[in-house]
């Protein structure tokens, strides 16, 4: 008697290969959202003005979502190629050591950017246009 076990998709097959090519770069886009923390930090320590403390904030929330995107691959081929097409082997990936140090990093670089973007880019108002 044979066991019938069915192969992935071709589409998850590619999506692999994708995720395995986009995590390559994660530890550069960490180290850059890391330069770009430090410049935003150093800013806010010399007391600039709002328009560089935006400028500094926004290009740390660019590096961050490029992580984040990076990480979230790597997540995802950690877990596998039949993870892409079965939600139970993706649960069961998530519970193994590698699953669940991709799962904190990920997470952790949510709240970094959730954060950032609450706290750590200034709202500047708008220019009221002048009324004639």
């Amino acid at each position: 008697m044979a066991f019938f076990r069915p192969r992935v998709s071709r589409e998850a097959e590619v999506r692999y290969h994708a995720d395995l090519e986009i995590s390559k770069s994660f530890p550069e886009l960490l180290e850059k959202a890391r330069q770009a923390e430090r410049v935003l930090r150093d800013l806010r320590a010399a007391d600039a003005d709002e328009i560089e403390l935006l400028a500094a904030g926004t290009a740390f929330d660019q590096a961050l979502t490029e992580a984040l995107r990076a990480a979230e691959a790597g997540q995802r081929a950690t877990f596998g190629v039949r993870a892409y097409d079965d939600r139970i082997a993706r649960r069961k990936a998530k519970a193994t050591p590698a699953g669940r140090q991709w799962t904190d990093e990920v997470n952790r670089l949510r709240t970094l950017r959730e954060e950032n973007r609450l706290w750590g880019i200034p709202r500047i108002p708008r220019p009221v246009p002048a009324v004639r």
